[in-house]
Order: structure tokens, then sequence, then C-alpha cells
């Protein structure tokens, strides 16, 4: 295989929309938030039970975070969580209309 072989191809900036996800947006936003709390896990040293005995949230769901499986959260739930680690912490969200499928706006309002 040489250098011409390979095509290669920028990313959109999100894995999820670039694979054809329907819920692209949504599963990296939870992804971003995921990260910010494991990172704020990790800066403060906290294992999963100290987490939990420092917020009152299960430790198995730190857990949960630290190995992906976002599919059990609502991204005010990890709103929630990242706000009991870091009482500092700011979420923006920015909606782009114009990346979403036709109709998506009368079905999210």
């Amino acid at each position: 295989m040489s250098e011409s072989d390979i095509e290669l191809v920028h990313g959109s900036g999100n894995v999820f929309r670039d694979f054809g996800d329907p819920l692209a947006d949504l599963k990296q936003a939870k992804a971003v938030l995921a990260a910010r709390i494991i990172a704020v896990l990790d800066n403060r040293g906290l294992d999963v039970h100290k987490a939990a005995s420092l917020t009152g949230i299960a430790a198995a769901d730190f857990s949960r975070i630290r190995t992906a499986d976002l599919g059990h959260f609502t991204l005010d739930r990890l709103i929630e969580m990242l706000a009991a680690l870091d009482s500092n912490a700011r979420v923006t969200v920015k909606v782009d209309l114009s990346r979403s499928a036709p109709g998506a706006a009368s079905r999210c309002g």
C-alpha cells in the first residue's frame, strides 16, 4: 500500500455524525460531559466510591461514566453530576438547526 492508496477524510468533529448516527448531537454532548466528569474525578484523585460519598450519587453511576456506558443517562443528569463534583463548572449548549433533520425543530418544541 502506498500513500496514494490512502484517502484522508477530515471528520466533522463529531464521530457519531461522521458515522451517520441519528442521535449524533445528543451522544456527542453526553460524551463531552462524561469526559469532563472523568477529568474532575482524575484531577481530584477521586475513585468512584469517594465521588459517591462526596456527592450522594451512586458509585455505579460514576463507574458507568468511566466505562462510557452513557445510555442510562440524560443530559440533565450528567450536568447534575458534574455540578455536584465541581460547583464552578460551566456548560454551554449551542443549537445549530441547520444540522437538524427536517422537522426536528417541531419535534423538539
